[in-house]
């Protein structure tokens, strides 16, 4: 009987490994909003790290995060570093481009309480009267990340981060 139990748990436990293994190698979340305001009005507050607590859904998360700027204000080369208690972690974001009201893109890497290196990309575009934001991060899903996966759905996770980010980022830009 436990030679039959042992078995069991060693056939499921490999089914895991199996299964994570199989997962992609590449994650990307992506979530998008249409603003009733030009993309000059809104490029503003995603190109300039200072402006990112009036909208970011983790600036408020730890009313003692410490934060760090970088030397340049805004557009390449900007950058952006935390750190705080367990809900927010440590890391930073630096500016990779900026093409004027239509594009961002950040380098960002968590520290704590994982380590992770992504990209995150923000692209505006003509909509109507207004502009629509489309906010992505993508990277590779290491061995860790795939069999968390298994049990934890990241796109839901970071999607209601995101989602929340873009609704205070419209309220923001349309006030």
């Amino acid at each position: 009987m436990w030679i039959d139990l042992l078995i069991l748990l060693l056939v499921a436990v490999a089914t895991v490994l199996v299964l994570a293994a199989l997962r992609p190698n590449q994650f990307r979340v992506e979530r998008g909003i249409t603003i009733d305001a030009p993309a000059e009005r809104v490029f503003p507050l995603i190109d300039d790290f200072h402006r990112w607590a009036d909208w970011s859904p983790w600036e408020h998360l730890d009313p003692a995060m410490q934060r760090t700027w970088g030397d340049i204000p805004h557009g390449p080369g900007a950058s952006y570093a935390w750190e705080g208690n367990k809900k927010v972690g440590a890391g930073r974001m630096e500016i990779l481009r900026s093409e004027a009201a239509k594009r961002i893109q950040i380098k960002l890497d968590f520290l704590r309480p994982f380590e992770a290196h992504n990209i995150t990309d923000f692209t505006l575009a003509p909509e109507g009267s207004g502009t629509r934001v489309i906010w992505a991060m993508h990277g590779p899903s290491p061995f860790i990340s795939k069999l968390m996966g298994l049990f934890f759905n990241l796109d839901r996770l970071i999607g209601k981060d995101f989602e929340a980010g873009l609704a205070k980022l419209k309220a923001v830009a349309e006030g």
